[in-house]
């Protein structure tokens, strides 16, 4: 879905970005510092975010010179923030873009972002900011210590803290900390941290004079409404949006209100997309060597494994073609896939992993029922089922059915945890 990383001239500096293919509109992630543009794209926790917004326009990340795999900047001496805004310029140029929507997403992303608007109006055609803030968070949580933020960097903990209602276990702990690591070391972490709570964006907003959006949860402990209302209040008819929540991003779960608001503004419809949507994927029996060991006839194998590693999430559109193109890409060389059939239906957010008997699937036949945020009861579940799990945990490694649920934020009790 997207490029490989390309190089943009920012002056001396080059800076990584890579795009979606073209769409509509150009949108640019304005990030925060801390990313890293090789793997943001496709981390597990923002795939469904990630595929949404590409329905919109050319998706666009970038790395500030100094994180993931731009250039690094000379220690003690950053760049200023004319120079951070200067990427985007030399992101577009690379592009052959004339204009596009700035996306400005928590921390210090919209200090570049509103710069950019106040001195290019002809190429942003619009600004979003999601959990914005004009003034320093130091005036309200003094300034980070070094120490504490390098003993922490690298741990994907901060993440969880900022971000309480998204789903969370050691999986996804490990993935945003392996994103953090590459975004930067502990001791760039330690310096751009604080340079990113300094920043007082006011008296630039008055200045914006660019269609504006801001989005913003009603319980976010670091950036509370009131922060979002400032930004609102000073950039001239500007839209404020204010949602449930207490996440400090929007591209994790839930997102899809957040979303919505976002397609409204840049196209003037609704999104056709809502929370109690899920698909279900379905594996029909198959023969899968694995261990020495054959699978086939009704002990069908789900290869969950394959769309965990690809974050597929509750809400995630798959069709049949881009499913199985996952399962190949990620499957051990070892197992082979017969055929994969994929349907949808609207229920309560459950994911599926069907046990059909034979040839045949029936709607209730086999099918495990998991709930969001509960775990999974299998005293009640026919054969079939119990089956799927046996066959999971004993051919098909201790991960083939765990992490479908755990990439799905979801929690897996197996039979043998049961007793």
């Amino acid at each position: 879905m997207f490029s490989e990383t390309r190089y943009a001239r920012n002056g001396d500096l080059r800076v990584a970005y890579r795009a979606s293919r073209e769409g509509p509109r150009d949108i640019v992630f304005v990030p925060n510092w801390f990313t890293n543009c090789e793997v943001v794209p496709e981390l597990p926790s923002i795939q469904s975010w990630v595929e949404a917004m590409t329905s919109l326009g050319r998706l666009i990340f970038f790395d500030q010179p100094g994180m993931g795999a731009s250039d690094p900047v000379t220690p003690g001496a950053p760049p200023t923030l004319e120079q951070w805004a200067d990427s985007i310029t030399a992101v577009l140029d690379d592009l052959g873009s004339r204009e596009a929507v700035l996306l400005a997403s928590a921390g210090g992303a919209l200090a570049t972002a509103a710069l950019f608007a106040a001195t290019h109006p002809s190429r942003a055609t619009a600004l979003v900011v999601l959990e914005g803030h004009a003034d320093p968070l130091t005036e309200r949580f003094g300034r980070p210590s070094p120490e504490e933020t390098a003993a922490m960097w690298g741990t994907g903990k901060l993440h969880h803290l900022l971000n309480p209602d998204m789903p969370w276990n050691e999986e996804i702990r490990a993935t945003w900390a392996r994103t953090e690591r590459l975004a930067a070391s502990p001791g760039t972490a330690a310096v751009m941290m604080p340079l990113a709570a300094e920043m007082d964006v006011r008296p630039l907003l008055p200045a914006i004079r660019v269609p504006t959006l801001v989005v913003q949860h009603a319980d976010d402990l670091v950036i509370p409404p009131e922060c979002g209302k400032d930004v609102a209040d000073h950039i001239s008819g500007a839209k404020y949006v204010e949602l449930p929540g207490h996440n400090m991003y929007h591209f994790v779960e839930p997102w899809r209100r957040s979303f919505q608001e976002i397609a409204e503004f840049l196209t003037g419809h609704q999104a056709d997309v809502a929370d109690d949507r899920v698909h279900e994927h379905v594996v029909r029996p198959c023969q899968c060597a694995h261990a020495g060991a054959d699978v086939h006839g009704d002990s069908a194998d789900v290869f969950a494994a394959d769309l965990a590693l690809a974050g597929v999430q509750p809400g995630t559109h798959l069709d049949a073609e881009r499913l199985h193109r996952v399962a190949k890409r990620h499957r051990a060389a070892d197992r082979s896939l017969r055929a994969v059939e994929h349907r949808e239906e609207t229920v309560t957010r459950r994911v599926h992993l069907a046990a059909p008997k034979a040839n045949e699937l029936r709607p209730d036949d086999g099918v495990v029922r998991v709930e969001q945020g509960m775990p999974v009861t299998v005293a009640d579940l026919p054969s079939p089922a119990r089956r799927v799990h046996d066959v999971g945990e004993k051919h098909c490694g201790d991960s083939t059915l765990r992490d479908l649920v755990i990439g799905s934020g979801l929690e897996l009790w197996t039979a043998a945890l049961m007793s």
